[in-house]
């Protein structure tokens, strides 16, 4: 053994440490590509203050107050008017399917009270299960109810003082207190299994062949469909018991409410616990080994839970973040369970989800059993 420090061995072993890097091209692709994923998404995709929320109208007085004050309210940048609703019936739809974030009630009559003085009330309904995501939205429309018709008001109605010709009334729905803990539990459910079952099943894949009890695997006559199936069937027991044990604290200790069918997230679970143990099994087939497996499903639960919406207002987002969002099952899955949770939707209301999920776990389980071999190379 060496007696004395040598810079010579030192500048060996620092030679040889990145002369193993430049091999391992995974990881080091890992080190660069996490740091710039961050910063893109972090710089780029994340807005804690969303603007041009969709809203849909319900007008029952087309006045030219009216249209001043659905003006004013697309001048302040945080509502983009997409629908008109004709019916109560047809404004309840579209906001508990998630396709409007605010319905704008106009009642009749609402030019001729504000002619005579009344401050007529005008309802605004807003999708409160992501407090984030209306919370300033809702208070800006609080200070346009004083100034956005002062133009229109003349003469003698110019005067009628500070708290403004209207009264808004704020409806929150599904969530009126704004309890955060409304939006994340529930989403945790999506979270917790996206992380846990990617990395158990590629770790369990590639666990086998650094142990090489994968050739014994290979040598038996079974068909690339049996084992994916085989793999995976277990992993989905433990998923359902893992959402047990959320919904169980979410219900004791958050009293989050069960409004929708508990049997119909059930079904809606299998589908998704396979997409993302599909996931595991494609990264196994990449991996050499268990660190390979583990960089692989934090590359993808990285941007999974930043542009799903969990942590940040998915409507925040820019459009292109928007569109990678809509590739990732996690998206999909936390507006089913925050609309079976807190809205009670049914069926109707989240088919599209679910066949966007049902779609990922296609492409995904094709694309791993093409990469599986029967045989060693």
């Amino acid at each position: 053994m060496a007696a004395r420090f040598s810079l010579r061995r030192l500048g060996a072993m620092i030679r040889k440490e990145f002369i193993q890097m430049r091999r391992d091209r995974l990881t080091f692709a890992m080190m660069l590509g996490v740091p710039v994923m961050q910063l893109i998404l972090f710089g780029y995709a994340i807005n804690a203050d969303p603007k041009h929320l969709p809203a849909a109208i319900h007008a029952q007085d087309h006045s030219a107050f009216t249209r001043s004050f659905v003006k004013g309210m697309e001048n302040s940048d945080y509502f983009r008017f997409v629908a008109e609703a004709h019916s109560e019936a047809q404004a309840e739809e579209l906001i508990r399917s998630g396709k409007v974030q605010f319905v704008l009630h106009i009642p009749s009559g609402f030019s001729r009270d504000i002619e005579r003085g009344l401050r007529p009330q005008i309802l605004l309904d807003a999708d409160a299960t992501d407090p984030a995501a209306t919370g300033n939205a809702a208070a800006s429309i609080q200070f346009l109810a004083a100034g956005v018709l002062a133009r229109d008001l003349t003469g003698p109605l110019a005067a009628q003082g500070a708290p403004g010709p209207v009264d808004v009334v704020i409806h929150r729905r599904y969530n009126a207190e704004g309890r955060t803990e409304l939006n994340i539990v529930p989403g945790l459910i999506g979270v917790i299994l996206t992380m846990t079952m990617i990395i158990f099943t590629a770790l369990a894949m590639t666990r086998e062949t650094e142990r090489g009890t994968m050739e014994n695997l290979l040598t038996m006559p079974v068909r690339p469909l049996e084992v994916m199936m085989g793999k995976i069937l277990p992993y989905i027991i433990i998923g359902y018991v893992q959402t047990a044990v959320v919904l169980t604290a979410a219900w004791w200790l958050f009293e989050v409410p069960f409004t929708g069918s508990l049997g119909l997230l059930a079904f809606v679970l299998f589908f998704f616990v396979a997409a993302n143990l599909a996931v595991g099994f494609t990264f196994s087939t990449l991996a050499r080994n268990q660190l390979q497996a583990v960089q692989m499903t934090i590359f993808f639960f990285l941007p999974s839970i930043l542009l799903s919406g969990f942590m940040f207002p998915f409507r925040g987002m820019p459009e292109w973040a928007q569109w990678l969002g809509e590739a990732l099952p996690l998206t999909h899955f936390l507006r089913i369970t925050r609309g079976i949770l807190l809205k009670g939707n049914g069926f109707p209301e989240i088919a599209p989800d679910l066949a966007a999920i049902l779609a990922f776990l296609l492409v995904v389980s094709l694309i791993s059993l093409n990469r599986y071999r029967q045989t060693l190379d």
